[in-house]
Formats: structure tokens, sequence, C-alpha cells
């Protein structure tokens, strides 16, 4: 009698980081050139975005070309500050360009996007409807980014309380979690001289922490050495694709041994 062995159930896990998280498309390269088997996504602000996007079918040459061409200053539309410094309607049209008026139902990976309930302190995770709102909700760093209201809840940042979300992989039924984290840039001693640099330096301090613990929960990760490169360093894309690239490869022979696939 022949035994087959249950194929596992691969969810990645693609965290927070803006401009860092754009590694996220180098490791996709990566684990798409090797066959790697994705069966959901969960992604989390700079991650929603990486990976509603793979999931709708965007291709990776057309992800690595918008973010090459990308600058800081495409995202600045000030506003008078009540809940945000900026209004969010560039990062808005930065999304529509990548995944259009693209629905969760029109993924062909099926994919889940975590975002904050600013109001109640709650995690809120979406699976249906439409993308862009939910994705600009999950990317809107808190007093940054004008927050996004959506069925009554006002939504920031998922990486608020999920900056690597595989605690939410695993509660949506993962069998075997593959985390991406691609790490915090905590300025010691840096001179911090405007509202900017405060509230950069303390999502940095707060996603680190949130790192430490959250990642290890994956049965694997890879973690991207980005050093000193920042939040806000669109300007050094190419440099944090590529070093995607490097840590994925770095990882996919034990990935492959532990999914079955050989090395």
């Amino acid at each position: 009698m022949a035994f087959f062995r249950k194929k596992k159930k691969v969810t990645l896990v693609l965290g927070g980081g803006s401009a860092r998280g754009l590694a996220h498309i180098g490791v996709l390269k990566v684990l798409q050139r090797e066959m790697i088997p994705i069966d959901m996504i969960v992604g989390t602000s700079i991650g929603a975005l990486i990976g509603a996007s793979y999931a709708a079918g965007v291709t990776l040459k057309m992800m690595e070309e918008t973010a090459y061409q990308f600058t800081l200053s495409k995202l600045l539309d000030p506003v008078v500050p009540t809940i945000g410094l900026l209004a969010g309607d560039k990062l808005e049209g930065a999304i529509r360009q990548l995944i259009d008026n693209k629905r969760f139902e029109d993924c062909r990976i099926p994919l889940a996007v975590v975002a904050t309930d600013i109001e109640k302190g709650e995690e809120v995770i979406y699976q249906k409807g439409e993308l862009v709102d939910i994705v600009r909700a999950s990317c809107s760093w808190p007093g940054i980014f004008s927050p996004v209201r959506v069925d009554g809840r006002l939504l920031v940042d998922g990486g608020i309380k999920n900056s690597v979300p595989t605690r939410i992989a695993k509660a949506l039924g993962a069998d075997y979690i593959l985390a991406v984290d691609v790490g915090f840039c905590v300025r010691c001693g840096q001179r911090i001289e405007n509202i900017f640099q405060i509230l950069l330096q303390s999502f940095q301090i707060t996603g680190e922490e949130l790192n430490r613990y959250q990642s290890d929960s994956a049965d694997a990760v890879i973690k991207v050495d980005l050093g000193l490169i920042d939040q806000a360093a669109f300007n050094r894309s190419k440099e944090i694709v590529q070093k995607g690239i490097e840590a994925a490869e770095s990882k996919i022979i034990e990935i492959k041994k532990s999914l079955g696939l050989g090395g």
C-alpha cells in the first residue's frame, strides 16, 4: 500500500519596512525562478502592496520598473494637519498604478491584507473587496498619511501590530510559513530635527521590536540584511531589490529541502 505525504500549504508572509520592503521583489524573483509553490500571501504595509500586486498577476518585471522609477517626492501631498501630514492621494495613485481596480476576488493566489483599526486598537484582516483602499490603509503610517475609513473603521498601517504577520498566517490555516523580514533601520544617536524624523524613528524602533518575536514563529525566514538603508531610501531601490535576491538565494536550498522539493 502506497502512502503519500500531504502537500504542505505554503503561506508567504511579507512584512513592512517601506522602501526596505522593495527587497520583497527580489525575494519573489528567486522563489518564482526556483518554482517554490505559494498557496497564500499575507501582507502588511509595503508587503501588502507587493503581495497584492503579485497575487493579482502583476509581473515582477513591471514591479521592478515601477520601483526603479519611484521617488519619495511622488508621495508628498501635504495638507493642513488634522489626522495626517499627507493627504495620501498620491500614495493611492501609486498603488492604483500597479493593481488598477482589481479586487481580492481577482487574485490568482489567495491574499490576506492586514491593517490596524486606530480607534479600537485592533488588527483587521481583509480577504475580499476592492484592493486599493485596503492596501492604501495598510501602507498608511499613522500621523504621516491620513488614515482610510473602510466599513466604518478608521484604518492605518498594519505594521503597527503586525510588522511580520506570521501569527495571522497561522490562524488562516498555513501549514508552512515562509516569512520575509526586511528589518528596520534604527539610527542610534542621530540628531532628531523635525517631526518626520521623530515619526520615522518611532516606527523603526517599534518595528524592530515586533520583528524580533513575530518572525521567529515562521517555519522559514528570509532575513534581508539592508544595513543602514532606511525606510525612506527609495533612491536605493536597485540595491534593495538585489539584497532581496541575495538573501533568498542564501536560504533557497534549506527551504526546498524543508518542503520536500530537494536541494
